[in-house]
């Protein structure tokens, strides 16, 4: 059996670092974690955990059709995490778009602490 290193960039192998997170055997510690493993999700279109990590005060701007599209018709390349805080991270996301053009995706990313889980709230966007 292949096991593959984690989307997330951690050099771990997936079933050992991001997986456990996005099936809800393992809880994220930090907000990095939770950032990596949104990641992994996304590079494995676990829309429902995208969804459910996500804060109750934000999801409903959220569309599960147009997370799993995104999600769908990029691939993803790899994470590159540029600074975290207690709760925030700035990242950049590498992917090839629809077209196979090369993407990034600059985000500083705020997560908020409640009932020991972290959830993403929003995030600012860089050019």
């Amino acid at each position: 059996m292949i096991v593959k290193k984690c989307y997330c960039g951690s050099q771990k192998n997936f079933p050992e670092c991001c997986e456990p997170i996005i099936k809800g055997i393992q809880i994220s510690p930090t907000a990095e974690s939770l950032m990596r493993s949104r990641y992994s999700a996304y590079a494995t279109h676990e829309i429902d955990y995208l969804l459910a990590t996500t804060h109750s005060s934000e999801r409903k701007y959220h569309s599960k059709v147009e997370i799993l599209n995104w999600a769908i018709s990029n691939q993803w390349q790899k994470l590159e995490i540029i600074n975290a805080t207690k709760n925030t991270v700035e990242f950049k996301a590498y992917f090839l778009d629809s077209k196979l053009q090369n993407q990034i995706h600059h985000e500083l990313s705020t997560f908020k602490l409640e009932n020991e889980n972290w959830f993403y709230v929003d995030g600012k966007f860089f050019n």
